[in-house]
């Protein structure tokens, strides 16, 4: 650790009697206060045990060995949770049972979180259900009244304070029932690792679900597959019959969607759920979008892409010109196949949601370097006076195209960064830690632009590209564009065949 974080974790500690003092002042101001949803406030009366304390508690980090989740739920302001620094993070704690949820009391040390989420499961692996979320945290102590229910409950914290990690003296939760009751044994740490797929699948035969449930507990982020969902996937899948493919169809294992601008906002329902306005902007193709669409929502909304049977969302940084949205020209995604055999490609699991690219890369990329918006229909004809952005030729206009990874490690829908489900194929085969061959994406953003100077992402820097995808495909309708188009290695267009 730094010389500056040792001087910060010092200061924290030297912080716990100000803290004192302010919890006395904070017995006279809630009275004040006590008709507000988050107040300053002080400690529950001795006779209140929390529901948390004692119990089983995990973390998406520590940032060292004496600052794990356990400091957090022991009933002591001398000891802290302190995560790694870097967000997001997150600290939940296993209630033993489901309960009714009343209050939840943050103790924060000095590390604290601008923007974070309250949410509750009935599981440690999810779904989480967020019950109260802001970005104007301001540390101290908080108390946040609530009316919710579980077994698990989460904060999840997306925006630091600092330059160091988030840290908390105690994590309180109230509610009724007893606190004092055995906790359950539950994972205390995240996987170090990739979690080894639970099949491997090959040409022949396809992949097969699970006949059982995991039993294990996954660490937080980790969203296990829905094993009775995947299954009428592959059924509806394997159910297509293969079509001849006539002469003259052009042999690549393609097929396409195209979508409209369904909105723009500042949401991420996959990176920031439920913190409305929380995140840069974003534009929005297909179904409209808010922070807490999910992919059910999404089977009931009303979408402009013209490939029958797709629901799904797809998002990326909105571009500006100084600082105004630049309107998009057309955007379409590409579903292909790079895999030495197509055939082994099977759709993707039902609820599947990935992330590619990274909004916090913000690097040069000037004439030659990788991850260029480049010129379509028209050459390019010089560059922005920063070097990163080309400036095309009229007739012409600026192009980019985000190529997601096309490898599942077969056994969760999410993880923690929305990337690790995710991996490459090696040697043009899905093996390994991802051995479920799915279609490979890629967005093609045209924006109705020249490029030149004033540009700029959302996110920042060109570099800073990235895109998210929500799987929301009717099972029959990608079943039967997977088996006709790409398993035949032949190109489609937005309909299995080549009638139209």
């Amino acid at each position: 650790m730094s010389t500056t974080a040792s001087r910060g974790i010092r200061a924290g500690r030297a912080s716990v009697g100000r803290q004192v003092r302010r919890l006395s002042l904070a017995g006279v101001l809630v009275g004040l206060l006590s008709t507000s949803a988050v107040s300053v406030a002080s400690p529950a009366a001795a006779a209140e045990v929390p529901l948390s304390q004692g119990r089983n508690a995990t973390a998406s980090s520590a940032e060292r060995g004496d600052l794990s989740a356990a400091a957090a739920v022991d009933g002591r302001t001398g000891t802290r949770w302190g995560s790694k620094f870097s967000d997001p993070q997150w600290l939940a704690v296993d209630l033993g049972r489901s309960t009714a949820i009343k209050k939840i009391v943050l103790n924060w040390e000095n590390a604290y979180a601008t923007a974070f989420q309250i949410q509750t499961a009935t599981g440690g692996d999810g779904p989480w259900k967020t019950v109260y979320g802001t970005t104007a945290g301001k540390g101290g102590v908080q108390t946040i009244n609530l009316s919710a229910t579980g077994r698990f409950v989460r904060l999840y914290a997306t925006k630091r304070s600092g330059q160091y990690g988030v840290s908390l003296w105690e994590f309180q939760v109230f509610g009724t029932g007893s606190g004092t009751a055995n906790p359950t044994p539950t994972p205390t740490t995240k996987p170090t690792s990739t979690p080894k797929p639970t099949s491997s699948p090959s040409s022949t035969p396809k992949p097969t679900p699970s006949a059982t449930p995991t039993t294990s507990t996954p660490a937080g982020g980790w969203v296990p597959v829905n094993q009775a969902a995947w299954k009428k996937t592959l059924d509806a899948y394997n159910k297509v019959a293969p079509q001849a493919v006539p002469a003259g169809i052009v042999r690549v294992p393609e097929f396409h969607t195209n979508c409209e601008v369904a909105n723009e906002a500042k949401d991420d329902p996959v990176v920031l759920p439920g913190l409305v306005g929380a995140s840069h902007m974003h534009t929005f193709f297909g179904p409209k979008v808010t922070a807490n669409t999910t992919v059910e929502d999404l089977f009931t909304s009303a979408t402009n892409c013209d490939a029958p049977g797709d629901h799904s969302a797809y998002w990326a940084p909105t571009l500006l010109k100084n600082g105004k949205s630049v309107p998009m020209k057309n955007f379409r995604v590409y579903y292909g196949s790079r895999l030495k055999d197509p055939s082994e490609v099977v759709p993707f699991p039902p609820g599947l949601v990935v992330v590619q690219g990274d909004a916090k890369r913000q690097v040069a990329t000037p004439k030659g370097a990788s991850g260029q918006f480049w010129c379509a229909g028209s050459a390019e004809i010089g560059r922005s006076a920063d070097g990163n952005w080309p400036v095309c030729e009229k007739g012409g206009n600026l192009i980019y195209q985000l190529t997601f990874q096309d490898c599942w490690d077969g056994k969760h829908i999410d993880s923690p960064d929305h990337k690790s489900h995710m991996g490459p194929a090696k040697n043009g085969t899905c093996s390994g830690d991802y051995p479920v061959a799915v279609p490979n994406l890629s967005f093609m953003l045209g924006y109705d632009s020249l490029g030149g100077d004033g540009l700029s992402l959302s996110s920042g820097m060109p570099s800073s590209i990235h895109g998210d995808f929500m799987n929301a495909w009717k099972p029959e309708a990608l079943g039967a564009l997977v088996k006709v188009c790409l398993n035949a290695k032949a190109k489609c267009g937005t309909t299995p065949g080549w009638g139209r």
